[in-house]
């Protein structure tokens, strides 16, 4: 039986043809998969339902394929010198053996036949292929391509003379996107766009952006909320990967002229990712910007937001409640998205339904009911949110507020028994008063529905291995109004650089938080239309702390330094 067969055979069915697993095996393996990334086998491996060496009998039977032990094999170096370790790294491929033209290769996916012909493109070799244990493909890859990993500067040395076949500037419309789909199927622009997206989930970065100028074609990674540098391409390759980009999200290669959108799933190292990828025209070509949805990288759980005590213990006690409105604010990309995914997390249980609308679903949470908004269809927030209301959900979170309508019905649905959580753009958590009376919202409904504002920040966490102590600048300390007293009882860090970090001195972020929660004297200020500033002082007077405060607090936990909170609060 060939691999093409096999693939078309669910992998399941082979183990239970061989009386492996069960069917009840089978099931809970493909629910854990769903949540863990991980192939089936390896999640059956790790539930305890078989072994490696049965799974690997098992794949030797069907493929005809041998079984090679790596513990007792010693690999020759001119063996090992037949794969760049370039090429070894990204693919996770070993040359265990050379006999004329024939490489016989390990790698830890021996059913992807994509990978098989990039292989063959690459290294010019007729390939077989062996199966070995997966998890010894890692060790290998440390004893015979020590200090070697996967990089863009290596994979391109490895294409330093590829040139794609010129494309004819007089061919006919149906020629020249004939062309353009040859370069999709390009290995090495595979190879290259495999490797910008493996690299990208291993920094954590949130976009990436491919960038066309005259001579140059650029990518940069969104780190942290920062831009790295940029990582120069050889221009040849850049018709290729935008190519190769507009067909993972389903657009049309040979539309150059307009704006596109799309969206892919892809599985990279076990990781299953959500893209969507944007495309704009410009002087010199399009620009392409891919925004990662990786929920590995991402944490639900609040415990792990970065969230002070205090701060925490008051989401914990405002997700208790049964009813009301609860509002986070801040400027795009504050991690307002997140905080409310992980505080639905926090009281999700069998016990209470839950149900989102947003736009677009940036993660999938088990055991709760997500919405996709389609407003050219009439599927809007406010439509959503009623049809919601008869569907008798306990928690509803709407994705924004982006009008008086929605507001409304919102608000009106926290009267009713139920608890809405939503977004709002706004700059600090008082002015969130203002913002809902400028956009038509009564008083009275305000003080009747709102439990809470919460403004949000996010601050780059700094590297623990290589943070250093010192003594801030005056002119600082007098600007950020910190008291002399602290200056000598606490201990102020900046940021390095090392490798752990990529030499940013800065590794992950957390979240600063300005939570107003609604009292009695907050709401006879709302009815008397009071100021901003007024409602400020107080909320203060109450307990609240400003997002300076919260940043100070940080500040003085050694997490994170006075220019990252002053670049986002002062």
């Amino acid at each position: 039986m060939s691999i093409k067969e096999v693939r078309k055979k669910l992998f399941g069915q082979i183990l239970l043809e061989k009386r492996l697993v069960n069917e009840k095996q089978i099931e809970s393996a493909l629910e854990m998969q769903q949540m863990n990334g991980k192939s089936l086998g390896k999640t059956l491996v790790e539930s305890g339902a078989t072994t490696h060496s049965l799974i690997l009998e098992a794949l030797s039977d069907y493929l005809n394929m041998d079984i090679i032990d790596l513990k007792k094999v010693e690999l020759e170096p001119d063996i090992i010198e037949k794969i760049p370790p370039s090429v070894a790294q990204l693919y996770r491929v070993l040359p265990i053996a050379y006999d004329g033209n024939t490489l016989t290769l390990a790698q830890e996916e021996p059913l992807n036949i994509e990978q098989m012909d990039d292989l063959r493109f690459l290294l010019k070799y007729d390939l077989k292929a062996v199966l070995v244990e997966q998890e010894l493909i890692s060790d290998c890859m440390d004893k015979y391509y020590p200090g070697q990993h996967e990089s863009i500067e290596a994979l391109m040395d490895t294409f330093e003379n590829y040139t794609p076949e010129e494309e004819n500037r007089n061919t006919t419309e149906s020629s020249e996107i004939g062309n353009l789909e040859n370069l999709v199927d390009n290995a090495p622009v595979k190879s290259f766009v495999n490797l910008i997206l493996l690299q990208a989930i291993s920094d954590k970065a949130s976009d990436i952006h491919f960038e066309t100028f005259e001579n140059e074609f650029h990518v940069r990674f969104r780190v942290d909320g920062m831009l790295l540098d940029e990582i120069p391409v050889p221009p040849q390759f850049a018709n290729g990967i935008v190519s190769r980009l507009k067909v993972m999200g389903n657009m049309d290669i040979a539309e150059k002229r307009v704006p596109q959108d799309g969206h892919a799933h892809v599985t990279i190292r076990g990781h299953h990712v959500d893209i969507r990828i944007s495309t704009l025209p410009t002087k010199h070509g399009e620009s392409i910007v891919l925004r990662i949805l990786d929920k590995n990288s991402v944490s639900l759980d609040l415990t792990e937001l970065g969230l002070n005590y205090q701060d925490l213990n008051t989401i914990k006690h405002l997700m208790k409640k049964t009813y009301g409105i609860i509002l986070v604010t801040g400027p795009t990309g504050s991690g307002k998205t997140t905080t409310l995914y992980a505080s639905l997390n926090f009281v999700r249980s069998s016990g209470k339904k839950i149900i989102t609308t947003e736009d677009p679903v940036e993660y999938d949470i088990d055991g709760i009911t997500q919405i996709q908004i389609h407003s050219e269809i009439g599927v809007t927030f406010a439509n959503s949110l009623r049809a919601i209301l008869r569907q008798d959900p306990d928690i509803i979170l709407m994705g924004e507020i982006r009008d008086l309508e929605t507001v409304e019905v919102a608000m009106h649905a926290s009267l009713t028994g139920h608890l809405v959580l939503s977004t709002l753009h706004t700059n600090d958590a008082p002015s969130t008063i203002t913002r809902l009376i400028n956009m038509g919202v009564k008083p009275y409904l305000i003080t009747a529905s709102l439990t809470a504002a919460i403004n949000q920040r996010l601050v780059r966490k700094l590297c623990p291995e290589c943070r250093e102590e010192y003594v801030p600048d005056k002119n600082i300390i007098n600007k950020l109004r910190i008291p002399e007293s602290v200056l000598g009882e606490k201990h102020f860090y900046r940021e390095r650089g090392c490798s752990k970090c990529n030499n940013t001195g800065y590794k992950g972020r957390l979240s600063i938080l300005e939570i107003m929660t609604i009292n009695d004297e907050i709401c006879s200020h709302i009815i008397q239309q009071s100021s901003t500033e007024t409602i400020r002082e107080v909320a203060r007077r109450n307990g609240m702390r400003t997002l300076l405060e919260s940043g100070l607090n940080a500040i003085y936990n050694g997490q994170t330094t006075i220019k990252e909170v002053m670049r986002e609060v002062a």
